[in-house]
């Protein structure tokens, strides 16, 4: 069984472009129920059936969470849920495309309905208090506040910061050229503070991270090598603590606070869909929701009847 998963993520990675993590992500789920299957003696796909993809999830709706503690009575989201249905229904169709199953018996899971989170937003003085400059101006510091700047002015992801190599930076032009998720490649602007930040890292602090076996990657560790996302973002989250913002930040959270902030400023829809490198503008259109407030507040400020 582990062999048609193996084909199956060598098939996400050289073929559909997607994100490591992506490819994580699935690899896990779909490891999970083959180990739940070979317990109950399914050792072939061509022996699954519906009927034990429902009692694997069904297992997974009332297993508890791996590190809870014995006497928690925590299970597993809806969100999870939805993850493993989608992983199965990946798998399943790829494997039929490809001949390699004769029946997609996944086809018929429904996805569970997601509740859609609205995404959190810094504010403006909070975004001022993180991107205060850190003294004394170590290479650290330095590449912390180029990485902030950037994230905040451009609306990166973590992983698209994690692999930025040198020659998709146009800084006398202005932009930056990102490899979203499935390899597509956007142009996105970099502001003026942004890009003094990116110049001050690039000819103060990135020399000194170097060393002979540094690649081209723009963001350096104090070892010189290039940052894996979570390192990126423990690096981040301590940035945060040091400036006193008293907030646990997630790894979006910049990057909604950049959709939100170009929103609230007037911004078209169409345009921060482009810039966020989203596939479709149901995505993009979820910002509506989190500048109600701020629209209402205009409304009757400047409504002669509000």
């Amino acid at each position: 069984m582990q062999d048609l998963v193996e084909d199956f993520l060598q098939y996400l990675r050289h073929e559909r472009g997607q994100a490591e993590h992506t490819q994580k992500t699935y690899a896990a789920l779909l490891n999970r129920f083959t180990a739940w299957a070979q317990k109950h003696g399914l050792n072939d796909w061509q022996a699954v059936e519906l009927k034990h993809l429902m009692s694997f999830l069904q297992h997974e709706r009332e297993r508890p969470l791996a590190d809870a503690p014995p006497e928690s009575t925590q299970r597993l989201s809806s969100e999870s849920i939805y993850l493993e249905i989608a992983a199965l229904r990946a798998f399943y169709r790829f494997a039929e495309n490809e001949k390699l199953l004769p029946l997609n018996v996944a086809e018929n899971l429904s996805l569970p309905r997601r509740w859609q989170r609205l995404p959190k937003a810094l504010t403006d003085a909070e975004i001022a208090q993180l991107l205060g400059p850190e003294l004394p101006g170590t290479p650290e510091n330095l590449c912390d506040q180029a990485i902030l700047e950037l994230a905040y002015a451009s609306g990166l992801r973590l992983a698209e910061l994690c692999r930025l190599r040198l020659e998709q930076l146009h800084l006398e032009a202005g932009f930056v050229n990102v490899i979203g998720k499935g390899n597509k490649e956007r142009v996105v602007p970099v502001g003026k503070k942004a890009i003094a930040a990116l110049n001050r890292y690039l000819e103060a602090g990135r020399p000194k991270l170097l060393t002979p076996k540094s690649p081209a990657a723009i963001f350096l560790t104090k070892r010189g090598t290039p940052f894996a996302p979570v390192t990126l973002w423990l690096r981040i989250k301590n940035r945060v603590r040091r400036a006193g913002v008293a907030r646990n930040i997630t790894p979006h959270m910049l990057r909604h606070s950049f959709a939100t902030h170009l929103l609230e400023h007037g911004a078209d829809l169409r345009v921060i869909q482009e810039l966020l490198g989203h596939a479709n503008i149901s995505t993009t259109e979820i910002y509506t929701h989190v500048t109600g407030n701020r629209l209402r507040e205009i409304h009757r400020k400047f409504h002669p009847r509000a």
